[in-house]
């Protein structure tokens, strides 16, 4: 069986050393740079799965190279911050990530995310194009519907469903109420016109494990919402 490569951006030695040394004890095959010069080059000549990717390092952003990652490969992107609030995470996702993890942090821990990521990355190849994965379900674009885990449908009415389809075609993206409402249903969002709350409530009722602290479908105060695919597959592990 061949072995997932994972390559380890992290300026840190002693950090990269002991990364490396307990993810090929599971089983990767590991590769690690201090910079974004070194990373570069093991993406073409290594070809990783994942890189795990320090946001802070010396001269240079963790989220201008994810970006760059998104262009020049096809790797997962895992990212590793001192900092884990709310408005960090999204930049981060935003950039391409596909999960975060603020430091310090329990390898086994970490070991679960990789794995984790390397597997929605490899369903994600397998679903068809009109069939998307969202909050632990499956979203048929086509068909317009959506099963739960056990196959079971998922009531929707035809203004949820088409604002799940806008969320879904714009996974990490902060949408406003009036975008939301713009490409969902064709419409500008009237003054006082509390409708896209209302669905999104209900909608976290529908696969949100906890609807009052949602993962999935995330509150950002003061601009909308967004839909956070890494927190999507952390409910489902």
């Amino acid at each position: 069986m061949t072995k997932q490569k994972l390559l380890i951006v992290d300026d840190e030695a002693p950090l990269r050393e002991m990364l490396s040394d307990y993810l090929l004890m599971h089983g990767f095959d590991v590769r690690s740079v201090a910079d974004g010069a070194g990373m570069h080059t093991e993406l073409d000549r290594f070809g990783p799965d994942l890189v795990i990717l320090d946001v802070n390092l010396v001269g240079e952003s963790g989220y201008d190279l994810a970006r760059e990652i998104a262009k020049q490969s096809r790797a997962g992107i895992l990212m590793l911050t001192a900092v884990g609030d709310l408005p960090h995470r999204l930049e981060g996702l935003a950039a391409g990530a596909d999960d975060y993890m603020a430091k310090p942090f329990e390898p086994r821990e970490l070991l679960a995310r990789v794995r984790s990521v390397i597997r929605r990355l490899g369903e994600e190849e397998r679903t068809p194009e009109n069939r998307i994965r969202f909050g632990g379900c499956i979203l048929d674009m086509n068909g317009r519907t959506m099963v739960d885990p056990d196959g079971a449908d998922v009531q929707l009415t035809s203004m949820e469903f088409d604002l799940l389809c806008v969320f879904a075609r714009h996974p990490r993206q902060i949408l406003s109420r009036d975008q939301l409402c713009r490409l969902a249903h064709n419409r500008d969002l009237e003054p006082g016109d509390r409708s896209i709350d209302i669905r999104i409530t209900r909608l976290r009722k529908k696969f949100e494990t906890e609807p009052d602290a949602p993962v999935v479908l995330v509150t950002v105060r003061g601009e909308g919402y967004v839909y956070e695919p890494a927190y999507d597959e952390a409910r489902r592990r």
